[in-house]
């Protein structure tokens, strides 16, 4: 399974499990199994860099059981095949929603004028209410 140019995920360490589907759907419900689960140990793994992994883990820890497998599964359609291409879809958008790094944030400092300028804002602020008060408050 292709996800990008630098990670490809061998089918081996894919494995698969269908399920009855829950839901309406009447007697296709009852005698077909076209809910897709995947299973894929993400510890094991060789195709992801270890930054990536460390990554996946951290965003996606809650889907990964004590077996150290993420645990994906598909039941909207009632065709196997199509769960299949969606259960892939979903596990190459969490990737790829990882392999970059986030950006690191630097604190920055206001600049002299943009202190000025709040200085400024509020002392007008402070003279227009200072003029909505009564004469002979003070």
């Amino acid at each position: 399974m292709k996800i990008s140019a630098r990670i490809e995920i061998p089918d081996d360490e894919l494995q698969w499990s269908f399920a009855r589907s829950s839901g309406p759907g009447g007697q296709n419900v009852n005698k077909v199994n076209s809910k897709a689960i995947l299973h894929w140990n993400i510890q094991t793994s060789t195709a992801l860099p270890d930054d990536v992994r460390a990554r996946f883990l951290a965003l996606y820890g809650n889907r990964v059981n004590d077996k150290g497998e993420v645990v994906i599964s598909c039941q909207t359609s009632r065709d196997q095949a199509k769960n299949i291409d969606e259960v892939r879809q979903r596990l190459t958008v969490m990737i790829t929603g990882v392999l970059k790094a986030p950006k690191v944030r630097r604190a920055t400092k206001p600049s002299y004028s943009s202190k000025l300028k709040r200085l400024e804002g509020k002392k007008t602020n402070s003279a227009k209410k200072q003029n909505r008060r009564a004469p002979g408050m003070e």
